[in-house]
């Protein structure tokens, strides 16, 4: 027996919530219709752990649903491919939450309620395209489908983070760097220079006061460091604050364009996967819009979803979003007047997965002269600085 959340009206319109217990969804629905209780919301309740969120990497997902899908095509038992998979894998974790599927499916669930148990591993792509395979009859075509979406998602991801690692890395850098010389090398200059008994250059100056800052104040930097990343993590957290930091994202000279374009290329990857099989659209767009990433990009998403459901075509309110471009818009009006929308899209996302290529690698290559020659200007500027007062002293002898 499998635990339920439900929220529901009764018969005098009030609106309940609560738990029970059912062999699988469609039992849990026909106890409450027994209850004269109208279900609003019906799922699992989850039985995953906080350490199966951490526990199971992306490649192992890919590489069980690959392996899925070929036992699957081989004409092998639903229950059979599970507890070889299980017996098989080498991750403890995702053992357990394999061998609760099985025992889950064995207990008469369907494949796609077992694995909607456990959302921090299985999300709701996968659990509505598997959903939309055991209905369609092609579960292996559909798991093949999304081992690709999957892989091609982490690649984008990856490249996401390339591109923001070496500027991170060589700032953090640079400021260790500046910060050592502060701390240490400075302190020790500036007691030569007060020998001299003379007045310091200008440069030199900046320089002592900066390294007596650092050294009197330096709790202070750290603290407001680390309270800067608190408070924008806690602002991450707040829903106002995270719309307002997605949008100045967008709205980044360099960055946003890049951001923009991954965007397009997710959206378009997993929608394309979604209705290739066979979810419609309208689901496909309420799941895309809630693994979008980016609250505007979400918003767009919802007001194209809410378009379509008063009649209206995908490309009108797409335009109007003002996020994708004219390009994606007229593409996709051209797979809704042939039908082939699925493969439209697909053809989308390999462009820009190829555009987001192209943006990280001449991001990498603007970034790296300017942060060297940043980085080397300046401790050029207080290595100077630093010997200024000795060529000044080396004058007046």
């Amino acid at each position: 027996m499998a635990v339920f959340v439900w929220e529901g009206r009764l018969a005098n319109g009030t609106m309940k919530k609560g738990e029970l217990e059912a062999a699988d969804k469609a039992a849990a629905g026909m106890i409450l219709k027994r209850q004269r209780i109208v279900p609003t919301k019906l799922k699992a309740k989850s039985q995953d752990i906080a350490l199966f969120a951490k526990g199971i990497k992306t490649k192992e997902l890919v590489i069980f649903t690959r392996q899925f899908s070929t036992m699957i095509n081989a004409g092998l038992p639903l229950v059979q491919c599970l507890d070889i998979l299980s017996s098989q894998q080498p991750n403890p974790t995702f053992k357990k939450v394999l061998a609760q599927i099985k025992q889950d499916v064995e207990g008469g669930s369907t494949f796609a309620d077992a694995l909607g148990k456990h959302p921090k591993v299985f999300d709701n792509l996968y659990v509505n395209l598997v959903a939309a395979g055991e209905i369609g009859g092609v579960l292996d075509t559909v798991l093949n489908r999304l081992a690709v979406y999957m892989e091609k998602n982490e690649s984008l991801k990856n490249k996401i983070k390339s591109a923001m690692t070496y500027p991170i890395i060589v700032l953090s850098v640079a400021f260790g760097v500046v910060a050592i010389l502060m701390i240490f090398v400075i302190p020790t200059f500036s007691d030569m220079f007060k020998q001299f008994g003379s007045a310091l250059p200008g440069p030199t100056q900046i320089v002592v006061n900066l390294s007596n800052f650092f050294r009197d104040f330096w709790w202070g930097i750290f603290g407001f460091i680390v309270a800067s990343i608190i408070a924008f993590k806690y602002i991450r957290t707040q829903q106002k604050g995270r719309y307002y930091t997605d949008k100045l994202f967008l709205r980044l000279p360099v960055f946003g364009p890049l951001l923009r374009k991954v965007a397009v290329a997710k959206f378009t990857r997993t929608l394309g996967t979604m209705i290739s099989s066979g979810v419609p659209i309208m689901d496909g767009l309420d799941i895309t819009s809630k693994t979008a990433g980016n609250m505007i990009v979400e918003e767009a998403i919802r007001a194209v979803r809410t378009s379509i459901s008063e009649g209206k075509s995908m490309s009108e309110p797409l335009e109007q979003t003002g996020i994708f471009p004219g390009m994606v818009v007229q593409m996709i009006a051209v797979g809704e007047a042939t039908g082939a929308m699925d493969q439209m899209l697909g053809k989308i996302a390999d462009f820009y997965d190829e555009e987001v290529d192209t943006a990280v690698e001449a991001l990498t290559s603007a970034l790296e002269p300017i942060l060297m020659v940043f980085l080397g200007g300046v401790i050029g500027f207080v290595v100077v600085a630093m010997y200024l007062p000795i060529f000044q002293m080396a004058q007046n002898v």
